[in-house]
């Protein structure tokens, strides 16, 4: 006999509730009812969960394996329960978007007519903000971030990961010539961030390792004033590709060292609380972007 889902319910309740008689309590049942539960779980399983005596309860080293992989289930069962739910609603109501401005610019203003086309009754407030943000304090419904995520307090959605390329324009190295190894970028003018200084270390293979750190002779806060800069032939700098492929494409910027780059990828992510009223629009909007991304995020 396989555990079924309200099994696996009542075992996470105890947990979090640190009781039998607690759980019973969240749950609606009698804590006879819910011991029954637990001890049918464990004979289905052939395994101890949970070591029980009068005063105390411990998880066996085999119910904190099982822990883990029963919360992920029960999460995704929600999940599927909400999209069906979705998917018979119309998603409405203003949705506020918080991202770098060099996402905002190259990622989503592109595409906010073809998505204003499907959800007409969406109404979009697009916010721009080179830092972190406080998603409660600034009133944002989905915030992206770009890189690795630090704060675990929020929802978090994988929308892929961005190719980061060493550019310059034509006009640069015409100018200065094409560096030929990592080495010889000393010699040249490199454009980096004053913050986060993460930033300014470079996915180049060199004989220390796979990151090279750079020391910028002109910096910006921002992705996309250096954007600017590179393309006015100012110097090189490392971007991301879902802000450059169309310059690329475009003959504006080249790529420089390609061979030497070490294929870092920066993951993009949608993050924002979760919350059952904003989760069709939330939704709606993920599913539309993550589409578009698919043509940079690998």
């Amino acid at each position: 006999m396989k555990a079924r889902s309200d099994e696996l319910q009542v075992f996470v309740s105890v947990i979090e509730c640190g009781s039998i008689s607690a759980a019973a309590e969240q749950i609606g049942q009698t804590p006879s009812a819910i011991s029954r539960t637990l001890s049918r779980l464990e004979a289905k399983l052939d395994t101890t969960l949970i070591n029980r005596t009068t005063r105390r309860m411990d998880l066996t080293e085999e119910g904190k394996f099982f822990l883990g992989r029963a919360k992920q289930i029960l999460e995704q069962m929600d999940e599927l329960e909400e999209r069906l739910a979705l998917r018979h609603q119309t998603p409405s109501g203003r949705l506020r978007i918080n991202a770098a401005s060099p996402f905002m610019l190259h990622a989503i203003v592109p595409y906010v007519a073809e998505f204003r086309q499907l959800y007409p009754d969406i109404l979009l407030e697009l916010n721009s903000n080179d830092l972190i943000i406080d998603l409660l304090e600034q009133s944002t419904d989905v915030a992206i971030r770009i890189g690795v995520l630090t704060d675990s307090t929020l929802h978090a959605r994988s929308l892929g990961c961005s190719p980061l390329n060493i550019l310059a324009s034509p006009d640069y190295l015409a100018r200065h010539g094409t560096p030929r190894t990592v080495h010889e970028l000393a010699d040249h003018v490199l454009l980096g961030f004053t913050q986060t200084e993460s930033l300014n270390h470079w996915p180049l293979r060199h004989a220390e390792g796979d990151r090279w750190h750079i020391r910028p002779q002109l910096s910006a806060s921002s992705g996309e004033t250096l954007r600017q800069l590179a393309i006015e032939g100012e110097g090189i700098v490392c971007l991301s590709d879902f802000m450059t492929a169309h310059d690329i494409q475009a003959g504006r910027l080249q790529r420089v060292l390609a061979d030497a780059n070490s294929g870092y990828r920066q993951p993009i992510n949608a993050v924002y609380y979760r919350n059952s009223q904003l989760a069709l629009r939330i939704q709606c909007f993920l599913d539309f972007i993550q589409q578009k991304l698919a043509a940079y995020a690998v």
